[in-house]
């Protein structure tokens, strides 16, 4: 069939439709993924994220120590992040061949390879008509800016990445390893600084804000883990909400109200970043709803605090429902993201994420 029958060139019609399409599809979704400062869901970004994770999660659940896992799951983020222009630049080769096709005489085959040779600016196929000039040239310019938005995209990540760890290796100072609101609270009081911790409270405060817009407009800042395995950014932000919440609730201490905001800020964090990722969670709990701590385990914390001479309330029953109430706010979304980044040991957070169950999210198999 002649190329410029009726029936060839309605099909034509469709394809050229069906290529344009595909390619500013994929134009915009590399603009919403690399330049876009606010949170966007790219379906192209998370197809790439989630078909990975399923190969990373099958190769990670089955290795013997939290070392080899913490291994693994390190070249996630990165190997995933390199297959992004991979992928986008692919979409543009297709998009781009099937405008070839539908606008000359060539074959698939030489579509192909005349949208390869543009898209890469090889020029070893080439077309002397004027229009398919004209799309050659524009194909030879998006290949050069996606290339141009990674190279862009990655030392924005990466001083991100840096701001976010240096509060996390700070905390191991107070906190001990693994970090636990009870020793970063014994430590305080031991160094005299337990009745004025406004700074702490503060910095944190600010980390929290920081973290919440990267972690949603830089989303696979998520998965990039912590230089040193024993560190996250999920228990460091769990550590610091619990310490905050035992200081409201049963340290007997002078009203800390920055303590407060820094759990505000906290928690709102993490449900920015639970939202983003799909995780589903309860936006307006009870101060009665239950928690993953028990009593139990709240009284050995406070076991420990008052064996360290840290001074607590009397009325124990009302500190355990205090704390309860501030805990609440972050409970879920804490284990979810402990769960979905696979973060190492830490006590009241990643100690009670199963790693080998899916959390409820559409980012993990």
């Amino acid at each position: 069939m002649e190329w410029n029958h009726p029936i060839m060139l309605a099909l034509r019609t469709g394809v050229f439709a069906a290529g344009a399409y595909l390619v500013v599809y994929t134009i915009l979704s590399g603009i919403r993924i690399f330049v876009l400062p606010r949170p966007a869901r790219v379906l192209i970004f998370r197809l790439v994220f989630v078909n990975l994770r399923r190969l990373f999660d099958v190769f990670a659940l089955r290795t013997s120590s939290y070392e080899a896992r913490d291994r693994a799951m390190a070249m996630y983020a990165p190997i995933a992040l390199f297959f992004m222009p991979i992928v986008l630049m692919g979409l543009v080769l297709v998009g781009f061949m099937a405008i070839y096709w539908a606008l000359s005489p060539l074959s698939v085959v030489e579509s192909f390879k005349l949208s390869g040779s543009a898209l890469f600016t090889l020029g070893s196929f080439t077309n002397d008509a004027p229009l398919l000039m004209v799309f050659e040239f524009s194909e030879a310019l998006l290949g050069m800016i996606l290339v141009a938005l990674l190279i862009a995209y990655l030392p924005t990540i990466y001083s991100a990445f840096t701001r976010r760890e240096t509060q996390v290796q700070l905390l191991e100072v107070r906190a001990g390893t693994p970090p636990s609101p009870w020793e970063l609270i014994a430590r305080s009081y031991r160094t005299g600084e337990l009745n004025d911790l406004r700074e702490f409270w503060h910095d944190w405060h600010v980390w929290f804000a920081e973290v919440e817009e990267t972690h949603t407009s830089l989303a696979a800042l998520a998965f990039f883990r912590s230089p040193r395995p024993q560190l996250s950014w999920v228990t460091a932000a769990g550590v610091v909400l619990d310490a905050a919440s035992l200081m409201l609730s049963t340290v007997d201490v002078p009203h800390q109200p920055r303590a407060a905001f820094c759990i505000r800020s906290g928690y709102l964090a993490l449900r920015q970043i639970a939202t983003f990722f799909q995780v589903t969670y309860d936006p307006n709990p009870n101060p009665g709803d239950p928690i993953s701590i028990d009593r139990d385990e709240f009284e050995a914390a406070c076991a420990y605090l008052s064996q360290t001479g840290v001074p607590l309330v009397a009325d124990r029953d009302q500190a355990w429902r205090d704390f309860r109430g501030w805990r609440v706010n972050y409970d879920t979304v804490l284990i979810a993201l402990a769960t979905l980044t696979m973060a190492p040991y830490a006590p009241w957070s990643s100690d009670r994420s199963v790693a080998g169950l899916p959390t409820r999210s559409r980012w993990r198999a």
